[in-house]
C-alpha cells in the first residue's frame, strides 16, 4: 500500500492545442503548422500540417500536404498525405496521393486516386492544373486562382497538364 516500489507516471509532455480557423474568415496564401489545424473557412493557397481537419462549410483552394487528413468541406486541389479520411460531405477537385484512404459513401472525388509509399515527399508526375477561364495557357503544375463570380466562387476550368 505504501511501497516504494511503484514507479510514478512521468507526464507527456502537453501537445499545443489545434489552431483554428474559423468560419467567415479569408485566407490568401499558404498555411503551415507543424501541428493540428482545423479549419471551417476559405483558405486560398497551399496548406501544410501535421494533423489537418477541413471543416463540411470550409474550402481549400490549393495543395494540402499533411500527415493525416480529414476532409468534410470541398478541396480544390493535389491532396498528399500519409492517410486522408473523407467524409459523406467531402468534395474534392484534384488528386489525391495516399498510403492510407477511406472515402465515406457520398463523398464526391473529381481527379485520381495514387498509392504513394510517402505521399508527402512525393513529386508528381501529373498533376492537376486549375486553369482561369481568361487565361489559355497556364503553367504546368501550377495551380491559379481567382475569386472573381456571382458568388464569390472561382470561375475555373480544370485540365490535366505533365508537370515539367
Amino acid at each position: 500500500m505504501f511501497s516504494s516500489n511503484k514507479k510514478i507516471p512521468t507526464p507527456v509532455a502537453n501537445k499545443a492545442p489545434p489552431s483554428l480557423l474559423s468560419a467567415g474568415l479569408t485566407v490568401n496564401g499558404d498555411l503551415n503548422s507543424d501541428g493540428e489545424v482545423q479549419i471551417d473557412c476559405i483558405v486560398n493557397g497551399d496548406v501544410v500540417a501535421d494533423r489537418l481537419a477541413i471543416g463540411e462549410n470550409a474550402r481549400v483552394v490549393g495543395e494540402v500536404v499533411a500527415e493525416h487528413v480529414l476532409i468534410r468541406g470541398e478541396v480544390i486541389g493535389r491532396i498528399r498525405a500519409k492517410s486522408v479520411e473523407l467524409d459523406k460531405t467531402a468534395r474534392v477537385r484534384g488528386d489525391i496521393w495516399h498510403e492510407l484512404l477511406s472515402i465515406a459513401a457520398g463523398a464526391k472525388i473529381e481527379g485520381l486516386c495514387k498509392y504513394a509509399e510517402n505521399p508527402r515527399e512525393a513529386e508528381a508526375k501529373f498533376s492537376v492544373v486549375t486553369q482561369i477561364t481568361n487565361n489559355p495557357d497556364p503553367q504546368p503544375g501550377k495551380l491559379e486562382r481567382i475569386e472573381k463570380g456571382d458568388k464569390g466562387e472561382p470561375q475555373m476550368v480544370e485540365a490535366l497538364r505533365a508537370t515539367s
